[in-house]
């Protein structure tokens, strides 16, 4: 029997974000970066993907969210939102400017609010 390896994503930039996460989590207790975490962790194909229709039916002003996957821009974003997320497509990036909203990085947002109060994690 062979001995199958774990193996999780490849791109170094998914990579230090992980270990950035992993470390956050330990250093702040805080489970939500884990959570984020473990859907980072899953294979590419099964990535998370959100339209802005969705965020914005999800959310409402000022809301802090992420999005560990891809922000697409179908849709419209009728409020402001702070939106951090693994990617961002074009248009949707700027869709979110556009309507007053922030685009963030994870790492951005876990440095602005490393105990991850009000933040909503949207699949």
């Amino acid at each position: 029997m062979k001995n199958l390896k774990s193996t999780g994503p490849t791109n170094p930039n998914v990579q230090s974000i992980r270990r950035y996460l992993r470390r956050s989590a330990h250093k702040w207790h805080v489970s939500i970066w884990k959570d984020v975490d473990n859907y980072l962790q899953k294979p590419r194909r099964t990535n998370v993907e959100v339209n802005l229709s969705k965020i914005n039916r999800l959310t409402k002003q000022d809301d802090i969210i992420i999005v560990p996957g891809k922000v697409l821009s179908s849709g419209k974003l009728l409020h402001h939102v702070t939106i951090a997320a693994l990617n961002f497509s074009q248009h949707s990036r700027e869709k979110i400017l556009s309507s007053g909203g922030k685009c963030l990085t994870l790492k951005e947002l876990i440095k602005q609010n490393p105990k991850g109060s009000k933040i909503k994690v949207i699949t």
